[in-house]
């Protein structure tokens, strides 16, 4: 499922900013983006975003802005040490030599360095900007969720249309096959053998006989229905559903005892295949 959501908030130091992004994905994707300041609060983060995303790849980008006048430089006494003993040996290799001045040596590296961000601190703010946009984007999510299962369910509606449709097909499709296999046997020996038609029409009667497969349809899309309506994450048994009805359907159109039975199964695969297409963005 699809979705966006950002949070900042002002730092001591700066500003916090938080950005979720949410697409379509069979299975839970998190890819963090995190500033190097605040790089210890990303095992809190992925467990947050695990907790409350079942299903998707989110991407999670948490970045630091330093403010203009909020400067944390010190200075590194290491550096000035070991800039002071090379301005000394290099004082005596040339005597005459200028010395160091103040502004050459705040600006030779590492003299002047940032302080490091309070973990807790930070890692506290980023959280709670974590939260704030998670409870934007799920509400998105659930508001294209419920898109996404009205679709369905009128997918779920049709289909059984369609399974009405089928079932008084067979009883006339095994009568026309009885008719025009009378009238063949007629044409061929002058009369028809009644003890070989009925174990023709018997045969035929027992590969086209598709009851089964219209009970086990109506059992998964009444399961698709009780699915949706207990809401929550549902994506993944959803899928598997559309599996089994594709599944029954390919049956039944092998056993499609006429062409309205075969268009009906047609249409039932066309049903289900478009199912899957918005199971696939269902948490």
């Amino acid at each position: 499922m699809t979705g966006y959501a950002a949070a900042a908030a002002d730092h001591a130091r700066g500003k916090l900013a938080v950005e979720l992004r949410s697409v379509n994905s069979r299975y839970l994707d998190i890819q963090l983006r995190i500033a190097d300041e605040l790089r210890a609060a990303e095992p809190a983060l992925r467990e947050l975003l695990a907790a409350r995303i079942a299903r998707g790849k989110l991407e999670c980008r948490l970045s630091f802005a330093p403010g203009a006048g909020a400067s944390s430089q010190q200075l590194n006494p290491d550096a000035m040490a070991r800039l002071k003993g090379l301005a000394a040996e290099a004082a005596k290799a040339f005597p005459g030599a200028a010395p160091l001045r103040l502004a050459d040596v705040l600006r030779w590296p590492g003299v002047l360095a940032e302080s490091p961000l309070d973990e807790q601190e930070s890692g506290r703010l980023a959280l709670q900007l974590c939260r704030s946009a998670l409870d934007d984007l799920c509400a998105t999510r659930r508001r294209e969720g419920a898109k996404l299962a009205a679709s369905v369910a009128a997918r779920v509606a049709d289909m059984r249309r369609l399974l009405a449709r089928v079932a008084p097909l067979v009883p006339e499709a095994v009568a026309a096959y009885r008719a025009k296999l009378t009238e063949r046997l007629r044409e061929a020996l002058g009369s028809a053998d009644d003890e070989r038609v009925r174990s023709e029409i018997a045969v035929f009667g027992a590969k086209s006989d598709v009851d089964e497969e219209l009970t086990r349809l109506a059992a998964h899309l009444d399961e698709v229905e009780r699915t949706l309506e207990r809401g929550g994450a549902a994506g993944k048994r959803l899928d598997f559903l559309a599996q089994e009805l594709n599944r029954e359907a390919n049956t039944l159109a092998s056993k499609a005892a006429g062409a309205k039975v075969a268009d009906c199964a047609l249409e039932l695969k066309l049903l289900i295949e478009q199912m899957r297409e918005q199971v696939q963005n269902i948490e």
